[in-house]
């Protein structure tokens, strides 16, 4: 058995955290930022980290869909 039970937790894991924190900062927005606020700010403060975020979300689509093709189509160059 693969032990990707793993990383299906630490991502639900994730999507709890996600959901609990944007959900106080909704309720109390002079108290706690919402992460679209928090990118906003990280990025006019140091306007790099948006093109970091960028080439890092980048080289993980590169990573997991490289090879990927859908059923029926004929790989090119081969």
């Amino acid at each position: 058995m693969s032990e990707t039970w793993i990383w299906a937790a630490g991502l639900v894991g994730a999507m709890i955290f996600f959901a609990a924190v944007e959900g106080l900062a909704f309720r109390h927005p002079e108290r706690q930022w919402t992460l679209s606020k928090t990118i906003a700010y990280i990025g006019a403060t140091w306007p790099l980290s948006i093109w970091i975020c960028g080439v890092f979300a980048g080289g993980l689509a590169v990573h997991f869909f490289w090879h990927w093709c859908p059923a029926g189509i004929p790989l090119s160059g081969g």
